[in-house]
């Protein structure tokens, strides 16, 4: 159309996009399309999906063909789950970051680190809202970790113990909806979550070489967080 002007829209040429790594960079190509009424020239910046598979390079994960209801319920809940872990270790870091336990518990908190990016980028690739709970998990989070860590190591730890055993059987519960859906098709999603699942299962064991057993009344600490756990699984999984 004759001086009309024009708005551009960007067109893949490579469907494979990364966060910030330059080995997921797309090629793309610049499309004009009219734009009728307004004056000067307008640029947007659009993606056109044109029915095509997108891969997060970031992730291995395709975005197409999926059962959404499920992966969506996933990675909501895992995200919160990883973002309350974070908030726990920042509250132990805060009683006991100057003590000798305390490379013990960076150590683990940077692999929740590892864990959250990983869900951030999911949410982002999957286009999840996340739980509308995040603010009270994150206060809550980090209320349990110091309050646990004010008892000593062994009240850290046995919070470690309880948090983590209630994390890896809701992955490994996860992990047994994606084999019955269908494992091919889900298999870089489970090999994550496998992973995970595996490094939570060594901060388990951790909190239990650490004295985790030692602190006082860990019958009933443990049982009370675990109490605690199930409910933000089964509130962040549905708002």
């Amino acid at each position: 159309m004759a001086g009309a002007p024009a708005v551009w829209g960007l067109r893949a040429s490579c469907r494979c996009f990364g966060y910030g790594t330059s080995t997921g960079a797309a090629s793309l190509t610049l499309v004009p399309r009219p734009l009728t009424g307004g004056r000067g020239l307008v640029r947007r910046w659009s993606l056109q999906p044109e029915g095509t598979t997108y891969r997060f390079c970031s992730t291995g994960i395709i975005l197409d063909d999926i059962n959404k209801p499920v992966i969506h319920r996933i990675i909501r809940v895992d995200h919160a789950g990883e973002y309350g872990a974070n908030r726990i270790y920042a509250g132990q870091m805060a009683v006991l970051g100057r003590t000798a336990v305390w490379p013990v518990i960076q150590k683990m908190w940077d692999q929740e680190k590892d864990h959250l990016k990983k869900f951030n980028e999911l949410m982002v690739a999957y286009r999840v809202r996340p739980t509308v709970l995040l603010p009270f998990w994150n206060l809550a989070g980090f209320v349990l970790g110091a309050s646990t860590a004010l008892l000593g190591k062994e009240g850290a730890m046995a919070c470690t113990v309880a948090v983590e055993e209630s994390i890896s059987d809701h992955y490994n519960n996860q992990i047994r909806t994606l084999m019955e859906e269908d494992p091919e098709k889900y298999k870089e999603f489970l090999q994550l979550l496998k992973k995970f699942r595996d490094e939570e299962l060594e901060h388990h064991d951790t909190g239990l070489d650490h004295d985790a057993e030692l602190a006082p009344a860990y019958s009933i600490l443990k049982n009370a967080i675990q109490i605690g756990c199930k409910a933000a699984i089964f509130l962040s999984e549905r708002i």
